[in-house]
């Protein structure tokens, strides 16, 4: 018998729809620039700006899919829509680094001689667009990949853009041109490392392996501290989208039950573990021996 929560969860949307259009004005304003001055730095940034606009539409997109009802042929809805976002999202992260740091041992090994003052005017008004955007998303970033994935975005951005500004400081009052990459080679860095995180849980959840903020040996021992429950088997746990988790289980229990008990079953696992939907097959005995020992070998 399943059974699932409904609750009311953040509506990001005017969210993105602030954060896609400041940061689509910004792209055309520092594109233009860049190539008016010949600034390399301020292209390539564009170019990542240009990159999490996309990745800003993609995330959009997949948070309105997974507020669809379910469908016969989608019986969950489209909430796995957010999981894909998310891997997606990780994964231009991780190309868009690639870009700025060709571009970077590009200029390493060919300084460009660059305006710094106007570098350093387009590159405070991005800085402000991206924190304050990043800041949107701030709090739901804890609670859903797919939000998480837009503020990595916009705080990978913010870091970008400071990068830019210091250099543009610095090449106000020097010739160190060589700054300008160095700066970029760290600030990929540090963006590989915060997408890798993001990346790696997308994947995971693409494989339905247990949400990390779910323990599976956790929620086997409280369903098998049931009283009445002799054995648990066939339990699964999997996340329906960035925010939701899944569960099926086969509990032994001789005695048998009634729907009251399965009631609060769901609600005790929604309550102790955060799983919303709930599905719970009553067996009288279970004598499948092969599977016992599949399972416990």
């Amino acid at each position: 018998m399943g059974h699932h929560h409904d609750h009311g969860k953040p509506n990001y949307g005017k969210a993105f729809a602030i954060g896609i259009g400041l940061n689509t004005l910004y792209v055309i304003i520092e594109a233009f620039y860049g190539l008016k001055i010949g600034s390399s730095a301020l292209v390539a940034d564009a170019g990542h700006n240009a990159s999490d606009v996309i990745s800003l539409v993609l995330a959009w997109g997949a948070l309105w899919l997974s507020t669809r009802n379910p469908s016969r042929r989608f019986t969950y809805g489209m909430r796995r829509s957010t999981i894909m976002a998310s891997l997606i999202n990780g994964i231009l992260i991780i190309v868009a680094a690639g870009f700025i740091l060709w571009d970077a041992i590009q200029k390493f090994q060919n300084p460009v001689a660059i305006p710094g003052k106007k570098v350093l005017i387009v590159a405070a008004i991005g800085l402000v667009v991206n924190t304050g955007t990043a800041l949107m998303f701030m709090k739901g970033q804890k609670d859903d990949l797919n939000v998480r994935g837009a503020f990595l975005h916009m705080a990978a951005d913010a870091l970008v853009t400071l990068g830019v500004l210091i250099g543009g400081i610095i090449l106000m009052y020097t010739d160190a041109y060589w700054i300008d990459p160095v700066l970029g080679m760290v600030i990929v860095g540090v963006i590989v490392w915060s997408a890798w995180g993001l990346l790696s849980d997308s994947v995971e959840l693409v494989l339905d392996a247990v949400p990390k903020d779910i323990d599976y040996d956790k929620v086997e021992t409280f369903l098998k501290e049931v009283e009445g429950v002799e054995e648990v088997h066939d339990l699964h746990i999997w996340a329906l989208s960035t925010s939701e988790a899944a569960l099926t289980v086969h509990l032994v229990m001789p005695e048998g039950q009634d729907d009251q008990f399965i009631y609060d079953l769901r609600n005790h696992l929604h309550d102790r573990f955060g799983i919303e939907h709930v599905t719970v097959q009553i067996e009288n005995e279970f004598e499948d021996e092969e599977y016992r020992r599949c399972v416990h070998s």
